[in-house]
């Protein structure tokens, strides 16, 4: 990818093409959450940290992908991964991308292990997400993607089809020694069924943890892998989700065989 180039020449060639600045400024930040020069250098610095995991020199990997000196992909590099360019051959960074979906575009994330975030791009708790990630995992977050966001897309794409029952794409998601225990327990729970809050605390041995395991279900960043959607209350109503109850209610529709998509956009 080139370098972005300044803002004037940015918006030259926005307008050249009939966009207005201001216009699409506004979208990207709404959808990526970004301006578009933040992106794009982010974007850069991935493409230059995975060059360099995989042997490129460290003048080749800067001036390779739009920085003009060294000293300045240094300082962003820094500020982006926390190490210098020359400490990141055996280090790992999160890449990022968006994935379209018939209920909104999903922001999706993954180390070069496992995927470690799946969230509706409209989820107020998004940006949280992304703190907790870099503290958990302790390496940067770009732009980008692997084989692992790959995979994901692929098989989302099958299950929002109604074709695939168990996701296979690996998953990795750090938290208290509690919030992982609710977590692999939502993943006992067959598709097409659900479990209410007491009975997931009942197989954990803590019957009066309900409130508990509902802060677990809302702190869970991998939405639809890990099926929170599946957990409802004790009288059969949805109670709470971080993607909205309209989402959980189709999400249970289609487990249940129904063709819910064709009018949702």
């Amino acid at each position: 990818m080139t370098a972005p180039g300044n803002g004037s020449q940015i918006a030259a060639d926005l307008r050249a093409r009939g966009l207005d600045p201001s216009t699409v400024r506004r979208f990207f930040l709404k959808h990526f959450g970004m301006t578009f020069q933040a992106y794009a250098r982010a974007l850069r610095l991935g493409k230059a940290f995975e060059a360099l995991r995989l042997g490129a020199e460290i003048d080749e990997a800067a001036l390779g992908y739009g920085f003009e000196s060294f000293s300045g992909f240094r300082e962003a590099f820094v500020r982006t991964f926390g190490l210098p360019p020359g400490q990141s051959r055996s280090s790992d960074c999160i890449v990022v991308s968006w994935i379209k979906t018939p209920m909104g575009p999903l922001v999706a994330a993954a180390t070069s292990e496992a995927v470690c975030l799946v969230e509706f791009s409209d989820r107020r708790m998004l940006e949280a997400q992304f703190t907790t990630l870099q503290k958990r995992f302790r390496c940067g977050i770009v732009p980008g993607t692997n084989e692992h966001l790959a995979q994901l897309e692929h098989e989302l794409a099958l299950y929002f089809a109604g074709t695939l029952t168990q996701f296979s794409v690996p998953l990795t998601y750090p938290g208290t020694p509690f919030q992982q225990q609710v977590w692999n327990e939502l993943l006992m729970i067959p598709y097409g069924e659900t479990r209410t809050y007491s009975e997931v605390a009942g197989r954990l041995g803590v019957p009066q943890a309900q409130r508990a395991i509902g802060h677990a279900n809302g702190l869970n960043r991998l939405a639809i892998l890990i099926p929170c959607h599946r957990v409802i209350n004790s009288q059969g109503g949805l109670a709470g989700y971080g993607g909205g109850l309209w989402r959980k209610h189709l999400l249970l529709k289609l487990e249940r065989g129904e063709h819910v998509f064709a009018s949702v956009s």
